[in-house]
């Protein structure tokens, strides 16, 4: 783990149904164990845009449409970035996020081109890693399904649709230089934790050396 100063940004993504809620419970439990003070948070917010944002995802009826919600997803992520993300990282927490970017660009590429959504999104600040749990869209619709209701997104056509998105976008960030890494979703919570775990110590390691440099190098 890098030292205290170190800034860390954890995004964990996937389809709905995934497990990308229970994977950032987990792994911020275990960075907390490592002595960590890690923030955890997730998109939507429980901001005022992002409990406008979560009725339009039920399909309630007052609702703004579904063709608003790039703009919506934008304007509730900058709200997040001022209200919590910039706070816990200049407080050196580790901040892990539950969605972010890759959710608006493969979700919203459903109805606007991929890269008029990224333009939205353009000037937030980039994630220092991008978790994608990638998990059949079979076992993601056996998830929702225990669920007490769900939402427009969680349908079988449509998560289709998504998870073919998500590659693209994964491709699209990375050719920009982020850093990605796909994990196989599918094995017991446990076992993916411990993928997760894995790649934060390799990004840990990283920020830590680069920190050290700039230090030493002024």
């Amino acid at each position: 783990m890098p030292r205290r100063g170190t800034l860390m940004f954890i995004v964990i993504e996937g389809l709905d149904g995934a497990g990308t809620t229970t994977q950032t419970a987990l792994l911020a439990e275990r960075l907390r164990a490592s002595g960590r003070t890690v923030h955890t948070t997730r998109e939507p917010t429980g901001g005022l845009i992002g409990q406008v944002l979560r009725r339009s995802l039920r399909g309630e009826p007052d609702a703004p449409p579904p063709s608003v919600l790039p703009w919506l997803f934008a304007a509730d992520r900058a709200d997040h970035l001022v209200r919590e993300i910039e706070p816990a990282l200049s407080r050196g927490e580790v901040v892990i996020s539950d969605r972010y970017i890759p959710s608006s660009l493969a979700y919203q590429s459903l109805t606007l081109p991929l890269e008029e959504v990224f333009a939205l999104n353009a000037s937030f600040r980039v994630p220092d890693l991008t978790l994608f749990l990638e998990v059949p869209v079979d076992t993601c619709l056996l998830r929702i399904a225990s669920r007490p209701s769900q939402e427009i997104f969680e349908e079988r056509r449509q998560l289709e649709k998504i998870a073919k998105s998500y590659l693209q976008v994964c491709h699209f960030l990375r050719s920009r230089g982020e850093r990605v890494v796909r994990i196989d979703g599918t094995a017991s919570p446990s076992e993916v934790l411990e993928e997760l775990v894995v790649e934060a110590e390799r990004l840990g390691s990283r920020l830590a050396f680069e920190d050290s440099w700039k230090h030493e190098n002024g």
